[in-house]
């Protein structure tokens, strides 16, 4: 009987363990197949999947020279396309051009970095047409769900950053967003 609940035991571990590596293997992989559907982007076309099934794309990278981070936004703001990177509200205006432009994250992966960013802080989005637009962080405020007047279209030239708040809680989502609000700069 003890024989039999050690390998139990044993078994379990590997298991849990198993499991534990097949979902960072699956992020690595993830960011490898983003990272050449962007390249693919680039020089091709403006909709290149990462993987066959996907029904998203990157439209943009996100930079943070400061912090040495380094993001790729794809298409829509889904839990599917969240748990790939970070995800260009489609609705604002494309990542880099004129107007108010959204992207959502996890708190607790893409976008903890969030909290680290600080007023006049410089972010750079670079378009599939390798331009680069920059912007500096305005400020940083935290809003209930239900407060949507913030991202009403409007006629600057924004770029917000949006994920859940606080970073350190226990239970997913929650009713508050962190939002980061950055100008575009002219260079």
């Amino acid at each position: 009987m003890k024989r039999l609940l050690v390998i139990t035991l044993l078994l379990t571990a590997v298991w849990q363990l198993a499991a534990g590596g097949w979902i960072h293997a699956k992020a690595w992989l993830s960011e490898v197949l983003v990272a050449g559907a962007w390249e693919s982007t680039r020089s091709e076309t403006d909709h290149v999947p990462p993987w066959d099934w996907a029904d998203t794309w990157p439209v943009a990278r996100l930079s943070v020279p400061g912090l040495e981070i380094e993001r790729y936004i794809l298409a829509g703001a889904s839990g599917r396309t969240l748990a790939f990177g970070p995800g260009w509200i489609e609705n604002s205006a494309r990542p880099g051009s004129a107007g108010k432009s959204i992207i959502s994250g996890h708190r607790d992966t893409h976008f903890r970095f969030l909290q680290q960013l600080k007023q006049g802080d410089r972010l750079v989005i670079e378009r599939p047409d390798r331009r680069l637009v920059h912007y500096a962080v305005l400020q940083q405020s935290v809003h209930h769900e239900n407060e949507t007047g913030l991202l009403q279209p409007d006629m600057h030239n924004q770029l917000l950053l949006i994920t859940c708040y606080p970073f350190d809680a226990l239970v997913p989502g929650g009713p508050l967003r962190y939002v980061v609000t950055a100008e575009e700069v002219v260079m």
